[in-house]
């Protein structure tokens, strides 16, 4: 399908920026709420949001979009994007929307859609969506606007929903755990699904402000979880991003692991009890990863970036394990899309089960080392054009020498066009990265 808006995780931008516009937003609630009108007799979707100060004014225009085409609009107010999943198939809704963009900077937000079964919204209706954009925009009459009320107990619900996973013969009872909320959606949530559990908690990051979300804390900033893990000597760390579907988890040591170590010590918990299907990963998935799940007879498929292609990978395969290394972690049997918080459950049972540490459950993995360069392009720059970036990619894989892979990608959500480089040794991989990436720059700018 070609995109004119939606990407790998819907609709993104910079606020005030096209697409992300007040104009535009509404006009995209009202296409939205048109299809889904042709889906279901009595339409109604779930808006959720993360704490970006954005929100307030995506929400109001996407309410009043959908109000306009007749849908009505159930509003929980921030919450992670995975319960927003869980709640729009808990309460049997046509759709659940997530106002948020993730691990980005408060500037940018986005707006992305759930089907009725808790899955990303599938291709094909949101190429409708984006047809239905093209037309001028209408109004029911009144007696056919759609309503909106608020639910009150959405935390509560996903709480709990997130306790389930959770073996109920275990407990976390003398953990001490840090949780990092990044100050993003799972603030009021993610503290409490592990106090409850038993774990003594210190909670960090839970103080949004609307500009705050992802700054200095989170999966993608750990070093202030590494020291309040230190300085509590606390016995795990866990670090989500701005929307609580990504997860890093740190250890007593101060050692971050990530997605593809996270996801192996499930798998190898799991593969001592039951037979293994497969596990899906992605291009940027650790060799060592595939080699290590190939030693224990694991079937390991990769997919395209982004957790809506592991999941169709998975689904098309009728597999339950699945992630990226950037901490998407993927358990069907859990939940219908990756959520940050029943990750760090399914990597504590393999603990508690096995009276291991997350150091021990992942000894046996020696992971290649990664050098992963953003570099900043223009939107809509095509790098594949340009014959010096695909001879400095040559000239980075013969230095390798068979001892490594070299894999350029620009990113679903953000103008930079991703470098990475792996292998041994790792002086080769950061002179192979570094010069990749200083080609591009300068393709990029001139």
């Amino acid at each position: 399908m070609s995109r004119k808006y939606f990407g790998t995780d819907g609709v993104r931008g910079t606020i005030g920026q096209s697409p992300m516009t007040p104009d535009f937003v509404l006009r995209l609630g009202y296409a939205a709420g048109k299809v889904l009108s042709g889906q279901s007799k009595n339409p109604s979707v779930l808006i959720g949001k993360d704490t970006r100060i954005s929100g307030y004014m995506i929400e109001a225009a996407l309410e009043a979009g959908f109000s306009a085409a007749g849908v009505d609009v159930q509003l929980c107010g921030p919450l992670p994007t995975p319960g927003v999943a869980y709640l729009t198939r808990a309460l049997r809704l046509t759709a659940g929307v997530v106002i948020s963009a993730s691990h980005n900077p408060y500037a940018d937000n986005g707006i992305k859609f759930f089907s009725g079964d808790g899955f990303k919204l599938p291709d094909a209706m949101e190429a409708d969506i984006e047809r239905t954009l093209e037309q001028p925009i209408g109004c029911a009459e009144s007696d056919g606007l759609g309503r909106a009320h608020r639910i009150d107990d959405a935390q509560g619900r996903y709480i709990e929903f997130c306790k389930s996973t959770f073996p109920v013969n275990l407990d976390l009872k003398g953990m001490k755990i840090v949780v990092d909320c990044a100050h993003g959606a799972a603030y009021h949530v993610a503290p409490y699904v592990f106090h409850e559990l038993g774990a003594d908690v210190a909670s960090i990051g839970i103080s949004p402000d609307g500009f705050n979300i992802n700054r200095e804390f989170g999966a993608t900033a750990t070093g202030n979880l590494v020291k309040e893990v230190k300085n509590q000597s606390a016995d795990l760390g866990i670090a989500l991003d701005g929307d609580a579907d990504r997860l890093v988890m740190v250890d007593r040591a101060g050692r971050a692991y990530d997605g593809d170590q996270m996801l192996y010590a499930i798998v190898r918990h799991r593969a001592a009890k039951e037979k293994i299907a497969g596990v899906a990963g992605t291009l940027m998935t650790n060799f060592a990863f595939e080699q290590a799940l190939g030693a224990m007879g694991v079937p390991f498929a990769r997919s395209r970036v982004g957790d809506r292609y592991v999941i169709e990978l998975m689904r098309e395969k009728k597999w339950l394990l699945g992630g990226e290394n950037s901490g998407h972690l993927l358990c069907l049997d859990k939940h219908t899309t990756g959520d940050g918080i029943v990750s760090a459950l399914q990597v504590l049972t393999a603990m508690r089960e096995s009276g291991q540490t997350l150091a021990e459950l992942t000894a046996d993995l020696a992971m290649y080392p990664q050098v992963l360069l953003n570099v900043t392009i223009p939107r809509g720059f095509d790098w594949k054009k340009h014959q010096a970036i695909a001879d400095a990619q040559s000239r980075a894989e013969r230095s390798l020498n068979g001892r490594g892979r070299v894999l350029l990608r620009p990113s679903g959500t953000e103008p930079v066009l991703r470098v990475m480089v792996e292998g041994e040794p790792r002086e080769a991989i950061e002179s192979a990265a570094k010069s990749i990436a200083d080609t591009v720059r300068k393709a990029a700018s001139a």
